[in-house]
């Protein structure tokens, strides 16, 4: 499971510098926003899934006892 937690938080940070790349070169179009906050997105998710317990916190939250 960690494995493909740590490949969402590499995608994220992908997302993030392509971002940011297309900003320097194009400046801050609706394309760039959406990923440059779509990176962002993953990166916490993906630091949520890697924190000891967030299962616990998941199955509370989707009523999985």
């Amino acid at each position: 499971m960690g494995f493909w937690y740590l490949l969402l938080l590499l995608i994220g940070v992908v997302f993030i510098v392509l971002s940011l790349i297309k900003i320097k070169s194009v400046g801050v179009t609706k394309k760039t926003g959406t990923l440059l906050t779509l990176g962002a997105v993953v990166i916490v998710a993906s630091i949520f899934l890697l924190t000891p317990g967030s299962s616990e916190v998941i199955a509370n939250l989707l009523n999985l006892q």
